[in-house]
């Protein structure tokens, strides 16, 4: 049985993907042994990464307002959750929080905003904001806007935008069950357009709402074929008022399936634990950092999540190291999203809903 975790790790070092058959049997098979497989997946991040972790952090740029009907998504008009609703924020903050990012030793400033996709006045707009970020700080820019089209891609890959974030989310077969407003094929589109322009990409996809295993594996083939750098892996968060809450599939062992399989499909990738670790993962949190090279911290778009000293911790406890260099309470990397920041003293209704 080791060979065949030998195998997927020699693999993977050498480039080539698992067979889908392999993918399949890494999420469902009932003679996987977890620890050998999380092993395999070790081998080719600590050949492409080290023991280096990349430390995300998401600020807020707009919240709601958007009106697409990702049922997954506490942002959409679908959604009844109890988040506060704000249109962008003014150049002045946008820039203020670039500083701090810059400050913190981050290497990329992230904005994301929500909504279907900039017009294209908005883009240009949006592509000054880029310009500014980047005269004024060493540091380079992200953007998440929605559907992009050839023209917005350019204005921005113009403006020297770096890197564009647009996941897929699920497989193509299963995305008229999560959304009906847009389709999956628009969102490989756009990240067509970006690639096209020049713009880097990131993708990536959200696990517990519903889908087979098949369709993960799909979603993991796709990003390869995709040649997306940078991949972050969502466990969903149930929120009250979303129409999709959870389909109860995600256990620790399950999430780590995931994030083994992401690895040794796409190898040399910054494979992230995104949404949802903390709750789902639970004191198998450390085990993830071996597929994985990335996570967030102190929270998701519309959720919160552990703060800087825990995960910090966790991180030194397990063997690995920051990468970059982070204030002595830490940020290595800070994000501007459409996630919302509770005020000190303010009760935060979705907390709850994370499960521990």
């Amino acid at each position: 049985m080791l060979d065949r975790y030998d195998r997927l790790a020699r693999r993977a070092l050498e480039g080539a993907a698992p067979t889908p058959e392999d993918a399949l049997w890494m999420l469902d098979g009932t003679d996987v042994e977890l620890l050998p497989l999380l092993h395999a997946a070790f081998v080719p991040r600590r050949h492409h990464f080290g023991r280096k972790v990349k430390v995300h952090v998401l600020n807020n740029v707009q919240n709601g307002l958007c009106p697409e009907d990702c049922g997954y998504c506490s942002q959409s008009s679908r959604s009844e959750a109890a988040i506060r609703k704000y249109p962008q924020k003014r150049d002045e903050e946008i820039f203020a929080e670039a500083e701090r990012a810059a400050k913190a030793g981050a290497t990329r400033y992230c904005m994301v905003l929500s909504g279907r996709g900039p017009s294209l006045q908005r883009t240009r707009r949006l592509a000054e904001l880029i310009r500014g970020v980047k005269a004024r700080y060493p540091i380079e820019v992200c953007l998440s806007v929605g559907l992009l089209g050839d023209e917005q891609a350019r204005i921005l890959a113009e403006a020297g935008l770096d890197r564009l974030n647009h996941n897929l989310n699920t497989s193509e077969g299963h995305y008229p069950a999560i959304c009906t407003t847009h389709t999956w094929q628009d969102r490989v589109a756009t990240l067509e357009a970006a690639h096209r322009a020049g713009i880097g990409t990131c993708s990536g996809l959200i696990v517990g709402m519903g889908e087979r295993s098949k369709d993960v594996v799909e979603v993991a083939f796709e990003l390869r074929r995709l040649g997306v750098p940078s991949i972050p892996v969502n466990f969903l968060i149930p929120i009250r008022g979303n129409p999709i809450v959870s389909d109860g599939s995600l256990t620790p062992e399950r999430c780590l399936r995931v994030l083994a399989m992401m690895r040794l499909v796409n190898p040399a990738a910054e494979v992230r634990i995104a949404a949802g670790r903390e709750g789902h993962l639970r004191s198998l949190g450390p085990l993830a950092l071996w597929p994985a090279n990335s996570l967030f911290v102190d929270g998701y778009l519309t959720t919160r999540g552990d703060g800087e000293n825990e995960t910090y911790a966790m991180i030194r406890d397990a063997g690995f190291e920051v990468e970059g260099n982070p204030l002595s309470h830490g940020v290595a990397e800070s994000c501007a999203s459409s996630a919302f920041r509770l005020r000190d003293g303010e009760p935060d209704p979705l907390r709850p809903e994370i499960r521990r």
